[in-house]
């Protein structure tokens, strides 16, 4: 890794235990790299704890809690390395988890974003949600992962140790080169949190640039650090968003039939929570529907000039997922 080619920006919010937990790990195994906390105008002591305790560190100052989409977007406007990396606060890295991915932007110029493995920290031998081994999308926008179908985590029996092309990496640790982030005005701010990170993957991809999975660099992600895992604001968040990047990047002859078809599926998943006792879901994706049609033309006039019509492998996993038994990930999608 060239000397002061990489930074590691941490969006922090509140986090102060995280950052005790985390740093020394990552300071440990980061030499070489300019280290950041982009600090979402934290109301607890995590940036005194920072000056006084890593002096070495740089602090990126925002004015209010941006959210994550667009708290990057202000904090990288004065962060002028070749290639960042954008790091959860609540990821644990391990020796070498920079080498093999920057090294896979210095072989080839089309790749423009790189995941490392993610696993869960709580239970080392498995996958983590967010990320896993790297992700795909079906044709209606549902995200998937090898080593992650919907809720199924798998067990890493050292499956998924290559190096591959992906369609989307992880916003949890997410390496970009600092050229495509800028050339695609980094986040979708409309985003706040979740998902912001599969529409500028699908961006980069209508653009000819390529996203990778590193199976030989490794970290371990605690997850739901910050929105709990459950959160009725997490399941609006997502099933908006998701809705949010169909309508900018599907192919135009597949937008209206395909969307059609993705919010005729939403409404049995709402019933299903509302069956399991979880009437403030039901009502997530009730207010996500809202936001998507109040927001449709904004959205619209998002759309690049060139979108792929190459940007799924699979109909439809949750079919796959509840009819076929297709829990664990292969190469025959």
């Amino acid at each position: 890794m060239t000397q002061h080619t990489t930074a590691i920006i941490i969006l922090n919010w509140n986090g102060k235990q995280l950052l005790e937990q985390f740093l020394p790990a990552l300071l440990q195994h980061s030499a070489g790299a300019v280290i950041y906390i982009a600090d979402n105008a934290s109301t607890d002591n995590s940036i005194a704890y920072i000056q006084t305790e890593y002096p070495n560190i740089k602090i990126i100052q925002n004015n209010q809690n941006y959210g994550f989409a667009q708290g990057y977007n202000e904090a990288l406007k004065s962060v002028e390395e070749e290639y960042y990396v954008l790091l959860n606060s609540d990821i644990e890295v391990t020796p070498n988890w920079l080498t093999d991915p920057i090294a896979l932007f210095e072989t080839d110029p089309l790749t423009a974003i790189v995941q490392p493995k993610i696993l869960d920290f709580k239970n080392k031998s498995y996958f983590e949600y967010a990320g896993a081994g790297g992700g795909y999308l079906d044709k209606y926008g549902i995200p998937y992962c090898r080593g992650r179908i919907l809720n199924t985590l798998e067990k890493d029996t050292g499956q998924y140790n290559d190096t591959i092309e992906i369609f989307w990496a992880s916003g949890a640790c997410f390496f970009i080169r600092k050229s495509v982030y800028r050339e695609l005005g980094g986040f979708d701010s409309d985003f706040f949190a979740h998902q912001e990170e599969i529409d500028l993957c699908w961006r980069a991809f209508n653009k000819g640039y390529k996203i990778y999975y590193c199976g030989s660099a490794t970290v371990y992600h605690v997850g739901g650090a910050t929105l709990k895992t459950g959160s009725s604001q997490k399941t609006f968040l997502n099933f908006r968003n998701s809705l949010y990047m169909l309508v900018k990047n599907l192919p135009k002859h597949q937008l209206f039939p395909t969307l059609l078809m993705r919010l005729v599926q939403d409404g049995p998943i709402g019933i299903l929570f509302l069956l399991q006792g979880k009437p403030s879901h039901l009502w997530a994706i009730l207010r996500a529907h809202y936001d998507f049609y109040r927001n449709f033309m904004q959205n619209y006039k998002k759309r690049g000039t060139y979108q792929s019509e190459k940007y799924y492998t699979i109909n439809s996993i949750v079919y796959r997922y509840y009819f076929k038994n297709g829990k664990v990930f292969d190469n025959q999608n």
